[in-house]
């Protein structure tokens, strides 16, 4: 729903804001005071093209703003966090277009592009007019609405889930024949680099403590003479510092046992002695074992160049050496099941696919009968709009199933089924039925789409729909007839028409008045709601022209408590 339309130098506007209610909103206004323009902002928040005709004379940008209420809308919520757009049920879309032509779009403040509104356009609004149709134009919305008239979306919810299991069944099915198709050359690989890995069983932080023992090996010779000298002078000759730290912790027990205060200081030199002695034992056991050897310490160099060999190849640590074998050994065991896997695999697939293929099949009788009762039901719409002559057909027809994977009777097998749904009219009587969305009358154009809203007013999103020139060449009766159309559409719907006819304004909720005037000699339009008194001269005005007469406004006020029965 749009609950309000921000508008700023935007061709004959300087500044508007629409507040738009939830029912029947109807716009009017005389010829030329720029009704159209409204359609046109609208139009360009929802991906219309931009240029620099757009921009008011002497602006340097236009500056378009709406803002939606999308808690109706599941698939527009669901776009936008797809899209991580942050809503809380509030979509704020901002358009703006430099004097240059070029333009700048934004989501809830966020810089998207054109075609990104375009995408999320017919979930926010419909807009009917001559040179506009968005949803139910398309054909690609047809299927959907045929299914909502059927009340068929519960079997379409369930065939979509077969399909969805079956897609990524098949998925699993192409990998694991791809895998056996390259099994012989992949299965020699993976054999190749397992025994790579395998001849040298290597072992977690095995690296470090092959390099700390490399080096030590580089440096016996160094290691050896610094350690010899070290017991040397510790432990071993007259000077030993062993053996005087030994005489000096004697004296000082000696001396404790005159003065006990000094018990604790030799108890610490004492202990000092005790630590010192073990040392220089460990550095003299050292200095006996520290000589080169030349071929463990080539034998270290050439274990540690195969190492890095492997982690060149599936490091860069030898912990992901061995996660990289539990993988290659994984799959050799996979590789020699393939063939039972891929027989599995074409088994589950088509027993899924024939459960599936059932499912399509009586989806798709369901959608013919229903087609039908939709169609009749749209032409008899039709009739009472004034186009007696017109025929709608919903016309079914099988996808086509060329190189598709999933077929059912020589058709693709998709989420949506097996068919393919678009509305066709005929006009007028003896006209084969065409493509909706090629009606080249305005009018003609707008009548259809409101038949068939008012048909499927409990069945499409609860966005805004647009009218624009739904009442071209027609008046009288029929005007009074789509008026009433209009307000049923609008009890399900928010709608905005724009009208000149005050048979069909009579029926709406809220009315606004577009008038033009020239300011400092720049032509501007204005936009202004009017009730009680102001509704009614508006009404009245459109019923007699520039005069407006006691009778004009007495007919004015028949008209609209008419339209409240």
């Amino acid at each position: 729903m749009l609950v309000a339309l921000r508008v700023k130098n935007f061709i004959l506007m300087d500044a508007l804001e629409l507040r738009l209610e939830p029912g029947f909103n109807v716009l009017t206004g005389e010829t030329g005071a720029g009704k159209s323009i409204v359609v046109g902002a609208l139009s360009l928040v929802l991906g219309g093209r931009a240029s620099a005709e757009q921009v008011r004379p002497g602006a340097d940008e236009a500056e378009i703003e709406a803002l939606f209420d999308v808690r109706g809308s599941d698939r527009a919520m669901a776009m936008l966090d797809a899209a991580g757009i942050a809503s809380e049920g509030e979509l704020v879309v901002r358009r703006v277009v430099q004097a240059t032509g070029r333009s700048r779009a934004y989501l809830n403040g966020r810089l998207c592009t054109a075609g990104e509104l375009q995408a999320l356009a017919p979930e926010l609004a419909d807009v009917a007019s001559q040179h506009e149709s968005v949803a139910l134009t398309d054909p690609s919305t047809h299927l959907g609405y045929l299914d909502r008239f059927g009340r068929l979306v519960p079997a379409r919810s369930e065939l979509a889930a077969d399909v969805s299991a079956l897609e990524a069944l098949s998925a699993e099915l192409r990998a694991a024949r791809e895998l056996e198709r390259g099994r012989g050359e992949r299965e020699a690989f993976l054999s190749f680099q397992l025994q790579a890995i395998d001849a040298l069983s290597p072992r977690p932080g095995e690296l470090a403590d092959l390099a700390a023992e490399r080096n030590r090996l580089r440096h016996a010779g160094r290691l050896h003479d610094i350690t010899r000298r070290a017991a040397s002078r510790l432990d071993q000759g007259d000077d030993a510092m062993c053996d005087e730290l030994a005489r000096l912790a004697s004296e000082l027990r000696a001396a404790a046992e005159i003065d006990p205060a000094l018990d604790d200081v030799a108890r610490a030199v004492d202990g000092c002695w005790t630590e010192l002695s073990e040392a220089a034992r460990q550095i003299a056991r050292y200095a006996e074992r520290a000589e080169a050897d030349p071929d463990r310490l080539s034998e270290i160099e050439d274990r540690m160049y195969r190492l890095e060999g492997l982690l060149r190849q599936h490091g860069p640590t030898l912990d992901d050496v061995l996660a990289a074998r539990a993988r290659l050994a994984a799959e050799l065991e996979r590789l020699s099941g393939v063939e039972s896997h891929v027989a599995e695999l074409e088994r589950r697939r088509d027993a899924l696919l024939a459960v599936a293929a059932e499912r399509a099949r009586k989806l798709s009788a369901k959608r013919r009968k229903a087609g039908e009762k939709l169609g009749a039901a749209i032409s008899t719409e039709l009739g009472d709009l004034g186009m007696g002559g017109a025929r709608v057909v919903v016309d079914i027809e099988p996808h086509g199933g060329d190189r598709a994977e999933l077929v059912v009777d020589g058709a693709r097998l998709g989420q949506d089924g097996i068919d393919r749904v678009e509305f066709l009219i005929s006009p007028n009587k003896g006209i084969e039925p065409r493509p909706l969305r090629r009606i080249a009358s305005g009018g003609e154009l707008s009548r259809a789409l409101l038949a068939l809203k008012r048909v499927l007013a409990e069945c499409g999103p609860a966005g805004l729909y647009v009218f624009d020139e739904v009442d071209s060449g027609v008046g009288g009766a029929v005007a009074d007839k789509i008026g009433r159309a209009i307000g049923d559409v609008a009890r399900h719907h928010q709608v905005l028409c724009i009208t000149h006819l005050a048979p069909i304004a009579a029926f709406a909720g809220a009315h606004f008045v577009v008038a033009k005037e020239n300011a400092g000699g720049i032509a501007k339009s204005s936009v202004t709601r009017v009730d009680k008194k102001d509704r009614i001269a508006e009404v009245a005005r459109m019923l007699s022209g520039a005069k407006v007469t006691g009778a004009s406004l007495r007919a004015a006020t028949e008209l609209i408590e008419a339209a409240r029965l």
